[in-house]
């Protein structure tokens, strides 16, 4: 006999644990199944974002960060450190523990909004009355409503497929060994930049070859030429505009054929080779095709603004549909289903959707680029303000940055609002909640900031679009 659930989940990253739980706190008999694995074969949930993506790299990110300063910045504080050495498996170490806090977090708030979970892979196996039958591992639910949260998994260079040894996706790139000689990324995007500056800090020798002739397309470009300045000056090697040919793996490392701006013939040997082009949407298993629910040709999940499927009382979120693929995106939309289907009205907005980019410095940003709004031909004002002048930052010892902001001409309503500098991840909530608000640039100027904060310059950016800005 099935058992029998209002709600069942598909997923237990941050779109479908979230989604799970706020049903339950909605008062519905609520499912959830996920089948990541821990090392010992237990439950792992949290999906890619905690298990091999936001949580492990940031984890990274901090201890090569601490690395970097005990080497190269503790003496200007009159700091001395002798014999300073890297142990990189109490690294990882320290990584695996901080995500299994974070999974055995997630199995607490399912306890205690009483979500029952199943360990398996989740699937459907055909519409029945009332709803319809899921396989969750070897258990069979009957489930009212369904909500699929199934991800996305890395997209593998053709002809070039993980073996995440020598030629590594997200996934194994969190888990070498040791600091390896030469290190070479395929894409300059979030997982790229991140991953090449842990083991940059960590005295690889880091080669990022990527296919566009930008760097960071889709960040505002004046932010994204003060951002590749910063990562030429630190010894990231960045090449734009190349063509990558043969990818060859072997005893010895990975060989890449390619083509430079030029087009001239080029070959780079590294060590390892992470490959960070883009993650495809995750259906694999799903049993979609026996369901007719509705995929488009990327292999996402098609959804209307509502995450409602083709299918009556499926819906989907996250990464397996459309929209960025980003973690608090997908818990929004998960949200949002959840209450949807408690009848209420769930909203998600996607222009003010942040992201961010935690590189050092950090690269945050909402709303639309200069480039965007120079292509649509609206009229706009600009403020900047570097963090050089910041008084925090000085004391920070970290001053590389600005904020910019961007308002409409005539009613100073934001636009857009974006970082690079320091603890930029954190700043931009300020200008998520103003664009929220429908707040003008002079809101946020006339709004008193602390003093000494990073924040200020958030306030001096705002002032600088009516070019008044007070320390600079």
């Amino acid at each position: 006999m099935s058992q029998q659930f209002d709600v069942i989940v598909i997923g237990g990253g941050p779109g479908g644990y979230i989604a799970a739980i706020r049903a339950a706190q909605l008062g519905f008999k609520v499912a959830c199944i996920d089948e990541w694995k821990n090392a010992k074969g237990g439950a792992a949930l949290g999906g890619t974002c905690t298990n091999v993506g936001c949580i492990p790299s940031k984890a990274l990110l901090q201890s090569s960060e601490h690395y970097e300063h005990a080497g190269k910045h503790f003496a200007e504080h009159g700091i001395e450190v002798k014999g300073l050495s890297l142990d990189v498996g109490q690294m990882l170490k320290r990584k695996d523990q901080v995500v299994e806090q974070n999974n055995k977090g997630i199995e607490f708030l399912f306890k205690k909004n009483k979500v029952a979970f199943f360990h398996g892979r989740g699937s459907f196996v055909k519409a029945v009355e009332g709803g319809y039958e899921i396989k969750a591992g070897e258990e069979s639910l009957v489930g009212k409503q369904v909500i699929v949260a199934t991800g996305s998994n890395a997209r593998a260079l053709p002809g070039a497929p993980f073996d995440e040894e020598n030629i590594l996706s997200n996934d194994g790139a969190l888990r070498v060994g040791a600091v390896p000689k030469k290190l070479g990324l395929i894409g300059s995007g979030v997982i790229g930049l991140e991953m090449g500056s842990v083991w940059r800090r960590l005295g690889a020798e880091v080669t990022i070859l990527e296919g566009l002739p930008t760097f960071l397309g889709a960040v505002d470009e004046q932010i994204a030429k003060e951002a590749k300045k910063a990562f030429d000056k630190q010894g990231l090697k960045i090449e734009l505009g190349v063509k990558v040919g043969e990818v060859k793996s072997g005893k010895k490392g990975v060989s890449i054929a390619y083509a430079n701006a030029k087009g001239e013939a080029q070959t780079l040997e590294v060590d390892k080779l992470i490959v960070s082009i883009g993650r495809v949407p995750n259906t694999i298993g799903l049993n979609a095709e026996g369901v007719g629910l509705q995929l488009d040709e990327r292999g996402a999940i098609v959804v209307d603004g509502d995450c409602r499927t083709n299918l009556p009382g499926v819906w989907a979120v996250g990464d397996v549909v459309r929209g960025p693929m980003l973690a608090h995106k997908a818990e929004e939309e998960g949200v949002a289903v959840a209450e949807r289907i408690a009848g209420q009205h769930g909203h998600v907005n996607f222009n003010t959707i942040p992201w961010v980019i935690y590189t050092s410095p950090e690269i945050a940003w909402v709303g639309e680029t200069e480039q965007q709004l120079k292509a649509r031909g609206a009229a706009y004002k600009a403020g900047t303000f570097p963090f050089m002048a910041n008084g925090r930052a000085r004391a920070l010892g970290d001053t590389t940055g600005m904020v910019k902001f961007l308002a409409d001409a005539a009613t100073d309503e934001i636009l857009g609002v974006h970082i690079v500098g320091p603890m930029a991840s954190e700043l931009i909530s300020e200008a998520v909640v103003a664009m929220e608000f429908k707040a003008s640039s002079e809101d946020i100027a006339r709004i008193c900031h602390a003093h000494p904060s990073l924040s200020e310059a958030t306030k001096e950016a705002a002032l600088a679009v009516d070019k008044r800005t007070l320390n600079f």
